[in-house]
């Protein structure tokens, strides 16, 4: 099950599984699954030079497709190896749009545990690319963030190791001080926020960062607003632009309202 974010990686392995397909003659079957966060689109929009396994397409973070609607943007854009194009065929979802609210059956994965772990994690999945902890080693993994020093925060975990979900947590046995977010709307949607309060309140400047940062936003310009001060407004207005050519772009594809 996707959750309809670029940088969870279900849609890079069917990526590469549509290219297998195209290069030995097979047919492509996708049985469409809704998307949780398939209301809305945020985020910077992939830029070349920046493609990944948790950035194969030039799309938005929030990219408000299902994993069908996204293939048939693949092959329809030529994206796979030398432009090949996969035989591909999407059983439809009977009785969902994109409007529509959906609560996962089976966890996506171990560290998405629950609804609001889905709707967050476009938000604090950026987490991953600095020094902070963004809940990895507790059982409310992407609920909350922290870091080991009482400035970030009154709300206090201690990552450990737990099999099954995260075996080696940033800052594990450490005492985190942060922020709690389960008690986050339901209707919560992308924001930079946690990531701005986090970045200032560390006084880090770049060593906040890591390698992997870069690499998650799919462009160096947001890390290089964040470090010139930059608000969350000045930041969004920024991917206007892209955004507003990806949704046209995106429309071509639907197959939901």
């Amino acid at each position: 099950q996707d959750v309809g974010i670029r940088f969870f990686t279900y849609i890079s392995t069917m990526h590469y599984l549509m290219e297998a397909a195209a290069e030995n003659g097979k047919k492509v079957l996708i049985f469409d699954r809704p998307n949780p966060n398939g209301n809305y689109i945020a985020g910077p929009v992939r830029k070349e030079g920046y493609e990944s396994f948790v950035g194969m397409h030039p799309i938005p973070i929030v990219h408000g497709l299902t994993v069908g609607e996204l293939a048939q943007m693949i092959n329809g854009e030529k994206w796979l190896k030398a432009g090949i194009k996969a035989d591909l065929e999407v059983i439809p979802v009977a009785n969902w749009d994109h409007q529509d609210s959906y609560s996962l059956p089976i966890k996506p994965s171990p560290n998405l545990p629950n609804d609001l772990s889905i709707k967050l994690y476009p938000s604090t999945c950026f987490f991953e690319g600095t020094i902070i902890s963004l809940g990895r080693g507790t059982h409310f993994p992407f609920q909350v963030y922290g870091y080991p020093d009482p400035n970030f925060g009154d709300f206090t975990f201690t990552p450990v190791s737990i099999d099954g979900m995260s075996k080696t947590p940033p800052h594990q046995d450490q005492k985190c001080y942060g922020v709690d977010l389960r008690n986050e709307s339901m209707t919560h949607k992308f924001t930079l926020a946690y990531l701005l309060d986090a970045y200032q309140k560390s006084g880090k400047g770049q060593s906040f960062f890591n390698n992997f940062f870069n690499t998650l936003a799919g462009t160096d310009q947001l890390k290089k607003m964040i470090m010139e001060g930059k608000t969350e407004a000045e930041i969004t207005a920024s991917w206007e632009s892209d955004l507003e050519k990806y949704k046209v772009l995106r429309t071509k594809y639907l197959i939901y309202d």
